[in-house]
């Protein structure tokens, strides 16, 4: 590869959102290296994956310890980009981990310990090559470890510096609520939390996002596609070789029922007559009024990602549009 030039007008083409009650501004869409960016990946693609997402003003990477295969992977393979093709630009990015699910053998190896949660985001630091990260979150709640406890890790990983700001995922209302005063009773801001949120999984709807709202904290969607189910691939049933015929993913091929794959068409219709693709239009809903802030997309490729990034161009939903939605989701 030339040496990287970054694209100059990046940060013309894209427009950025501002997370509740902070400073804070980032792209709608962020690139999440859940998937795709281990050590079983092909170094140079994910490398042009993540300098085409910088290039499209594209400004938040979201990882997580455990990330890539093997866990750590992910870290590893965005830290070798930072120290080389994005190393002049480290205050222009955005970048979060996580520490909660399982990530070393032992009792302190998961879940919400202060000395795990220390340990883990030292780790992390250590892979990425950074001496902080932007954003850090608790990755899912635990209900064997005192919620004070967690919290005062968090404390201490913004008060260390390690952190600039804490987040919270895959908490329900009420722990969300619980951990929001507990968080404001130490003089800290929860700035953001990130839920599983698309067309087929609304959990978060109702409670939780009136919670977030009336605390100021932002909200951020992952798996907005619902882990490729809303794209063009399983329009005509389960495709031979997909991620969900050979179980590599939590989908089961049983969950493709033919009503599932009757709405997907009719969604997938919805979209053609837009000019989008089915998962432009899944994106476009999520980020609609009254949905999440921001999302985080998966992406194999530049192409792949450009796609995603693409439904950003196109028109806000119509109410009429969004009613034929609704009325497909329950169909």
């Amino acid at each position: 590869m030339a040496m990287y030039q970054p694209n100059p007008n990046r940060y013309q083409s894209m427009r950025y959102v501002r997370l509740g009650r902070s400073g804070v501004r980032i792209a709608p869409i962020a690139l999440g290296l859940w998937q795709n960016f281990g050590d079983d990946c092909r170094y140079d693609v994910c490398r042009d994956t993540i300098c085409a997402a910088f290039d499209a003003g594209v400004n938040h990477f979201d990882l997580a310890n455990n990330y890539g295969i093997p866990a750590g992977a992910a870290e590893r393979t965005f830290g070798r980009v930072l120290a080389g093709e994005l190393a002049a630009h480290r205050d222009e990015l955005f970048l979060s981990s996580k520490a909660g699910y399982t990530m070393w053998e032992g009792p302190f190896g998961d879940h919400g310990s202060k000395k795990y949660l220390i340990a883990s985001l030292d780790q992390s630091l250590r892979r990425l090559g950074l001496e902080y990260v932007d954003l850090f979150y608790h990755h899912r709640p635990d209900p064997e470890t005192p919620l004070e406890e967690t919290a005062e890790a968090l404390e201490q990983i913004v008060r260390q510096g390690k952190a600039l700001y804490i987040g919270l995922s895959n908490y329900n209302a009420e722990q969300t609520e619980t951990m929001l005063a507990e968080l404001e009773r130490r003089g800290l801001r929860c700035l953001i939390h990130q839920m599983r949120y698309s067309m087929l999984s609304r959990e978060a709807e109702g409670a939780l996002f009136a919670t977030l709202h009336s605390h100021g904290v932002a909200s951020i969607a992952f798996s907005p596609l619902a882990q490729g189910l809303l794209t063009d691939k399983y329009l005509g049933g389960v495709p031979e070789g997909s991620r969900m015929s050979l179980g590599h993913t939590s989908l089961q091929a049983a969950d493709l029922t033919p009503r599932r794959v009757s709405q997907l068409n009719a969604l997938n219709g919805i979209a053609a007559a837009r000019g989008q693709t089915l998962a432009q239009l899944a994106l476009s809903w999520v980020l609609r009024e009254g949905g999440a802030d921001t999302l985080i997309v998966g992406a194999r490729n530049p192409g792949q990602l450009n796609d995603s990034l693409c439904s950003l161009k196109g028109e806000a939903l119509s109410a009429e549009e969004l009613d034929a939605v609704e009325a497909i989701l329950k169909s």
